[in-house]
């Protein structure tokens, strides 16, 4: 039977159960990569498996979330990262080398490889042809010590690209156009997998845009066919070796199929406060705008930045606009010096920063109070800038550049003729040096802890009966930034549980963490898509902390439902939606868990009125785990999923 390029990647891996959507399924895993806000709870968690070394072909600790190294905790944890990287067997990226996505790309992700890793862009390396998931950290973890990776067989969406983009269109673009068409949640359960004619005008940098933002679609992940711009892009980065051409079969089936036509394209944004909000750049002609930023691990490539300095060569940015630059890694710094495009950057009045995520994330450059900032960044959630009521808009490069220029939107008819797409040399500066590789044997080296580093904590299996009541009510799209907030002050704390706890949903309510800890634990009632955006896993682990027992919702975000998972909170869906208006805070709910069965419906009593319908979607071994009160409980007593 002909098979789609999701389908033979899946099945050249597949170690239990059948490629057919919604069962689920094990796939061996051929590397990991982590980076520090989510690496350091990783590699907690991988030492307390006990196994001596890592046992993927290949796995990379990335520092580049949080680099400011304010004070003793990210220092201390960056130590520990490169420590336990020697001892284990993983390679060592340090601060400043680049962005996790951009640099795996670069330097290690492979056609028909599977990866999975601590961060929900790692399908960033789709734009190679690797089969790359965003996974919570211990399940990143369990990759590492051999275990296979465990998810329900998604649907496969064929992506039929025509045309040519035109003008000022960019990749950008064309993921914004589909966010638009499908929403935040349109993709979940699904993998989009890019073909037609459309894909060859496209370069590897332009395809790993779209798989990156194939997070903010919910999707598992995207992928692009490895073709002869693959090859050309692993040429050029000294990589011929790991090239093989991979494409879906001839006549292969898929479940849904969208066809984009890119030459109809144009210059798009994402308004705020979702990726989603789609509006044409020509409609918000005369918004001001106060701040510009360029970079991320969306749009950061050497193809990205070139074009930025061809467009700003010889002009000058808004001074009342302020514009960042981050470029993705050492090497695309190397390739803009190499044809003195730094200097057009510089003299333009733009602020160079390191090859690091920074603002992205909320560590520095954040917009003014109430400012309009547009960034080339993948995600605009509410209070994402640490500037909660900044009004943040995403874009492609050349738009944003075009932007501070101006100082505000204007009318694309009006911009000229873009610069030319910028093609990747033959040869680009070789980096890996500035890689620590782990020696053979890494038995005598001395793992380094910090006083900011806390051992895990330890939780209870799940009871026989669930009394709790709602101690938080919150709407749709709830992110794991309004969970866990992310920030220079938060993210410093990642290693440190107890700590981190305290800032749970801070800026939904200030109160929770106080009401939660006064009352011993509770449920949390959200509405449909909680938990999209990060994979951060600290989202569901300090939550478990404070004794969150369940979250009862209208539906769940891939990621954050195997975390909930992971740490043994139980995850509950309304049968009935509308009981989601008739529910309180501060509802009291009994539930008895001897009655749940995998993809089970029960019904639960609220403050002694009428009883409510809920279901779960959970295999029998999902079902275990959280009986045991968690992954780790469980692989500690010999079971898993």
């Amino acid at each position: 039977m002909p098979l789609n390029l999701t389908q033979k990647i899946l099945a050249a891996h597949l170690i239990r159960g059948e490629l057919v959507p919604g069962g689920e399924i094990a796939v061996r895993i051929d590397q990991t990569l982590t980076q520090d806000a989510t690496g350091t709870m990783a590699y907690l968690q991988f030492e307390a498996m006990g196994v001596p070394r890592v046992k993927t072909d290949l796995s990379v600790s990335y520092v580049d979330h949080n680099t400011l190294q304010m004070g003793f905790r990210n220092p201390d944890d960056h130590r520990y990262l490169r420590t336990v990287a020697a001892k284990y067997g993983l390679v060592f990226s340090p601060p400043g080398t680049g962005i996790c996505h951009q640099l795996h790309l670069e330097n290690f992700a492979k056609p028909g490889a599977t990866l999975v890793g601590s961060d929900s862009h790692t399908p960033t390396a789709g734009g190679v042809g690797c089969l790359a998931i965003g996974a919570g950290g211990l399940s990143v973890a369990l990759a590492m010590a051999g275990e296979p990776y465990i998810l329900t067989c998604p649907k496969v969406v064929r992506v039929t690209l025509t045309g040519a983009l035109t003008g000022w269109a960019a990749a950008k673009d064309i993921i914004l156009h589909l966010l638009g068409e499908l929403t935040v949640k349109g993709g979940v359960g699904r993998v989009f997998e890019y073909a037609g004619p459309g894909v060859a005008t496209l370069s590897v940098p332009e395809r790993a845009t779209i798989t990156n933002m194939g997070a903010e679609l919910g999707a598992t992940t995207s992928i692009f066919p490895s073709d002869a711009e693959t090859e050309r892009f692993l040429a050029a980065m000294g990589r011929s070796e790991d090239f093989t051409p991979l494409a879906a079969d001839e006549g292969a089936a898929y479940d849904e199929e969208i066809v984009i036509d890119l030459s109809a394209l144009e210059p798009l944004v994402a308004a705020p406060h979702m990726p989603d909000r789609r509006a044409r750049v020509a409609d918000l002609a005369g918004l001001k705008v106060d701040q510009v930023a360029i970079g991320s691990c969306t749009n950061s490539s050497y193809a990205d930045l070139k074009s930025v300095a061809l467009l700003l060569a010889g002009k000058r940015v808004r001074p009342e606009t302020d514009t960042f630059i981050s470029p993705g890694s050492k090497q695309v710094l190397k390739m803009l010096a190499a044809e003195n495009l730094i200097e057009p950057l510089l003299d333009s009045g733009a602020r160079l920063l390191e090859a690091a995520c920074g603002p992205c994330i909320g560590m520095g450059g954040s917009p003014v109070s109430a400012g309009v900032s547009v960034r080339t960044y993948n995600r605009n959630f509410e209070g994402r800038s640490a500037t909660k009521d900044a009004k943040v808009y995403l874009a492609s490069p050349l738009t944003a550049a075009q932007i501070a220029l101006k100082g505000e939107f204007t009318d694309p008819a009006g911009w000229g003729e873009p610069p030319a797409r910028p093609e990747l040399p033959a040869k680009a500066p070789d980096i890996r040096q500035l890689f620590v590789f782990p020696p053979a044997d890494g038995a005598a080296v001395e793992v380094l802890r910090g006083p900011n580093i806390v051992p895990l904590p330890a939780f209870s299996p799940l009871s026989g009966k669930i009394e709790a009541k709602i101690m938080l009510k919150v709407g749709d799209n709830i992110t794991t930034d309004h969970i866990m907030p992310a920030g220079a002050e938060i993210t410093a704390l990642r290693s440190n549980i107890p700590a981190i706890s305290r800032h749970v949903f801070e800026r939904v309510d200030a109160t929770f963490v106080s009401r939660i800890t006064a009352e011993g634990g509770g449920i949390i009632l959200g509405g449909e898509n909680y938990g999209q955006g990060s994979s951060r896993e600290h989202a569901a682990l300090a939550p478990r902390h404070l004794g969150v027992v369940a979250v009862l919702v209208k539906s769940l975000a891939r990621i954050h439902r195997a975390n909930l998972v992971n740490f043994g909170i139980l995850p509950l869906i309304l049968v009935n939606k509308d009981d989601y208006e008739a529910l309180a805070e501060g509802a009291a709910l009994s539930l008895d868990t001897g009655r749940l069965t995998p993809g089970g419906t029960l019904e639960i009593g609220a403050n002694g009125g009428p009883s409510i319908a809920v279901r779960n979607d959970l295999t029998a071994g999902e079902l275990r785990i959280i009986k045991a009160g968690g992954l780790l409980n469980a692989v500690k007593a010999g079971f898993t999923a």
